[in-house]
């Protein structure tokens, strides 16, 4: 998938294996297996004060895997011609992110977390941080 061409309709939720135990549940997730890449770096955002927006950005080649650990938030995106808004608020449902598409997330319940699942470690040639820009790489 060429990251120029990459559309909001690329974007899915995808369900997570869950294992359900009265002790607690667990949320297993295999490389290629689970997911439809293989995981280079995790991270996750916490302690976002309210109203503050998170991503702002769109990546080059990096995939991610985004799932509300904790809490909820919206994941905002674009491909430059269309929008769409994905609310995620459950730890077994992530949203798989292609290449190519601009992201932003807001609109964090208090106490949320959120768990990104990205294809490759952190290069700041792979990032476009201006929409403008954005919209140049996409034509």
């Amino acid at each position: 998938m060429n990251s120029r061409t990459t559309l909001v309709e690329d974007c899915k939720l995808f369900k997570l294996p869950k294992i359900r135990n009265r002790s607690g549940n667990i949320t297993p997730i295999q490389n290629l297996i689970d997911i439809p890449f293989e995981v280079k770096r995790i991270y996750y955002l916490y302690d976002v004060p309210s109203g503050a927006t998170r991503g702002g950005h769109a990546h080059k080649d990096l995939q991610q895997l985004i799932v509300a650990g904790s809490g909820s938030f919206d994941v905002n995106l674009s491909d430059g011609k269309q929008e769409k808004k994905v609310t995620l608020n459950t730890p077994d449902v992530g949203l798989l992110m292609p290449k190519g598409i601009w992201r932003d997330l807001s609109n964090f319940s208090s106490g949320s977390i959120c768990l990104v699942l990205a294809s490759h470690l952190y290069s700041e040639e792979d990032y476009i941080r201006s929409f403008d820009d954005f919209l140049n790489y996409k034509k």
